[in-house]
């Protein structure tokens, strides 16, 4: 590993000498009075490579796959301008005078791409979700962003605190890495509640890759990685509000500020939600949702632009302050808590961070940046008779050189180094009025330092039909000693309308028992840790094909995925040897997730938006020569969306249909009589609509979700005696809300020249 470190060190070094060209030509479009045009097109003439011009009139467009031949010729459109360039240097910055005054202010730019799509210049499948896909349905948190998708499934792991996970290729949501703006800061404490403090209003684009990826930001995203981009002040209207009230009484209001100078942009997201009545339809006393009351307030300064020569940055700060209460209908958190009084659950919790990415741009093709955050989150909750008090700080850095390079300049090397502090403190204690004898109470203290080192590298051959990428990653952890993680993926295009992708690499992650695995403190099981336990480790490795094609008007893509996850190691709870107990250990046997994924997408223009996927997950591990299918996972899983615009799309009218397959349940058979359960859940069918009519500064929406009103009757095991033995909580397989209507409205003021 020594000598893994000495060659990084000395690549790092040499390449802070060169300068080669980059792939990526950036320049700008003026009219004729020198005023910048945002939203015009630039194509490489013959090719179907371009680029749109921002609000600044700049415009960054992929290299031809032939730069070998000079000069290229580069068309502008623009209404009805029509010009051509003639550009013989790939590595200025170009200029294009516009052969007419044009008046910006008559000017509608448009996203002509849908909602959903599949990135056709990544090397990795990279499933992007943008802000027309989020306005599909209500997306009050992340979670709920992924309503029209087949990859990510969002999970309920405690209902009475509607703590939720985002689970790929049918594996807990801990084995995927969700990152903001590239740095991983959802993690530990605040993974159990992370996904419900992020509003969408506040989102730009979601981008989500299945099985292995880039090594550039850690060891962990075993499965597969979410990246999320918030809006920025130099892309955002100066001012949105929005506000969405369901019919459970929940408000949601969200409401941002953005600004554009010359060479400075800010971005300020505020956000509310309050709660609700209390809502009890199956007649068990507990609540079927929770109580949330939450405040967030994010804002993000960017300096210059990345792709401008010089100094370039953007920091930001995040704070989140929740309180969320659940459990039975009759309780009072102010004098019930730790009593017996009545049963009840609530969690508060106060969040800051800070995060920032400084670069330097030596040259186009030379670059070197920053990327650091800081979270921490204290965190006081009850569940029942069990207090857990938790505090977690969590530092992160690395810094990374970027360089082209190679005879064709095609080449794209990244190195580095990375850093991570993460301490956590967890007290569990129990009321003096328990009696289950529970023995897992106790301080838990950990504390990691991990650094790190870095390679990647990104191939080009034969005019780009082959990309491959190969990167390799060694990281030392202060108790587990070092960990290598190799990954490669390469991407091949027989034709301009196939992509075929293959992919493998390994990873590993520590485990944050109490955190991701909330339902081990809401329950009455007691907690039994057979060993100490080791970091977990994967091997994933997949294939896709997507192949995009026309029928008359209708634009299809069609694509098809299949992924294998092996265990190494996997820290799984075992909840079926002794109903009594959950027995915490290290499981290295065979541990394996088979998925396959179809999916056929279809567009007229932009009116109709057709997709619809389906989705085959094997999750199993053998013991004792037997094979067992882990629990909460649906084999069969169908979804259907469909999209309408009328004309000028005043009106869009979205729906969008689940199907779920039976899944296998934990085992309660050594249960008594009245705790037992099906061996296996119900097949059931979720369906929503959302309809949007938009004038010319305000939106208004309303929906239903859950159309068909289906919700898993009474999910709670032992709900009649809640500090007894057998009593759980965590026994959800389905919705458990029932149908929900929604309202709402956006608000915003556009900028000039995107006015109609």
């Amino acid at each position: 590993m020594k000598a893994l470190y000495i060659t990084l060190l000395v690549l790092t070094l040499f390449c802070f000498k060169q300068a080669l060209p980059a792939q990526t030509l950036y320049g700008q479009v003026m009219d004729m009075k020198n005023q910048p045009v945002p939203g015009a097109v630039v194509v490489w003439a013959g090719t179907s490579t371009g680029a749109r011009t921002d609000e600044n009139g700049e415009y960054a467009i992929p290299l031809p796959m032939d730069t070998t031949m000079k000069p290229k010729r580069l068309a502008l459109v623009f209404q009805e301008l029509r010009d051509t360039f003639s550009i013989d240097d790939f590595s200025s910055y170009w200029t294009l005078q516009a052969s007419a005054t044009l008046t910006l202010e008559e000017v509608t730019v448009r996203d002509e791409s849908t909602g959903a799509y599949i990135s056709v210049l990544q090397p990795v499948k990279v499933e992007i979700i943008n802000r027309a896909e989020l306005r599909k349905a209500a997306c009050c948190d992340l979670a709920g962003c992924f309503e029209t998708q087949s990859t990510v499934q969002p999970t309920t792991t405690n209902i009475l605190t509607n703590a939720k996970e985002l689970r790929i290729l049918g594996l807990s949501g801990v084995y995927n890495q969700v990152l903001v703006d590239g740095l991983p800061t959802i993690q530990g404490l605040t993974y159990t509640y992370g996904t419900g403090t992020i509003p969408g209003s506040m989102l730009e684009n979601i981008w989500v890759v299945k099985g292995a990826n880039s090594v550039l930001q850690g060891y962990e995203g075993m499965v597969g990685q979410i990246t999320i981009f918030p809006r920025e002040g130099g892309t955002a209207e100066p001012f949105t509000a929005d506000v969405l009230v369901n019919s459970f009484g929940e408000k949601h209001l969200n409401a941002a500020f953005a600004t554009n100078q010359k060479r400075w942009t800010n971005y300020l997201a505020l956000h509310t939600s309050q709660p609700g009545g209390k809502w009890d339809r199956d007649n068990d006393t507990f609540l079927d949702l929770p109580r949330i009351t939450r405040y967030v307030a994010y804002n993000k300064w960017r300096y210059r632009k990345e792709n401008e020569n010089g100094l370039s940055a953007f920091i930001g700060a995040r704070y989140v302050n929740e309180d969320r209460v659940g459990g039975q209908k009759n309780f009072d958190p102010a004098t019930d808590k730790g009593t017996m009084n009545a049963y009840g659950q609530t969690v508060h919790f106060y969040q800051p961070e800070v995060f920032t990415k400084t670069g330097f741009r030596f040259t186009a093709n030379r670059k070197i940046s920053l990327l650091a955050s800081f979270v921490t989150q204290d965190q006081q909750a009850w569940f029942g008779l069990t207090q857990y008090d938790a505090k977690q700080r969590h530092a992160y850095a690395n810094i990374q050189y970027e360089l082209f390079w190679g005879k064709n300049k095609e080449q794209e090397l990244k190195t580095g180094f990375s850093f991570r502090h993460f301490v956590l403190n967890e007290q569990v204690s129990f009321s003096e009025l328990d009696t289950l004898q529970r023995g897992f109470a106790g301080l838990y203290r950990r504390e990691e330092n991990i650094p790190g080192a870095f390679a990647e590298n990104t191939f080009h051959f034969r005019d780009d039909r082959w990309v491959w990428v190969t990167g390799l990653r060694a990281d030392r952890h202060n108790t587990f000693g070092w960990y290598a993680t190799p990954r490669t993926m390469l991407r091949f295009n027989p034709s301009a309308d196939l992509d075929l992708r293959a992919s493998i690499g390994s990873g590993w992650r520590t485990v944050n028992l109490f955190p991701e695995n909330i339902s081990l403190l809401v329950g009455s099981r007691d907690i039994v840790f057979a060993e100490t336990l080791r970091p977990e480790q994967t091997w994933n490795a997949g294939i896709n094909a997507t192949r995009r094609f026309t029928l008359g008007k209708m634009r299809l893509t069609a694509t098809a995925d299949l992924y294998h996850t092996r265990f190494q190691n996997q820290v799984f709870p075992d909840y079926d040897t002794d109903p009594s107990k959950a027995i915490i250990g290290n499981f290295t046997g065979k541990s394996v997730s088979n998925g396959i994924q179809m999916e056929v997408s279809a567009a007229w223009s932009r009116r109709i938006e057709l997709r619809t996927a389906y989705n085959f997950l094997d999750v199993f591990r053998y013991q004792n020569g037997s094979k067992f299918l882990l629990p909460f996972n649906p084999r069969h899983k169908v979804l259907f969306v469909a999209t309408y615009r009328t004309a000028g799309e005043r009106w869009q009218f979205d729906a969008n249909l689940h199907w779920y397959g039976k899944q296998r349940l934990p085992d309660t058979r050594n249960n008594p009589e009245n705790l037992r359960r099906s061996d296996y859940s119900k097949t059931y069918a979720i369906a929503s609509m959302h309809i949007r009519h938009a004038l010319r500064r305000i939106e208004f929406f309303a929906g239903c979700e859950n159309l068909f009103g289906f919700r898993q009757s009474r999910p709670i095991v032992g709900w009649e005696q809640p500090f007894a033995r057998g009593f759980d909580p965590a026994f959800a397989w389905g919705p458990t809300r029932g149908r929900e209507f929604y309202v709402g409205s956006n608000f915003k003021i556009e900028k000039k020249n995107d006015q109609n």
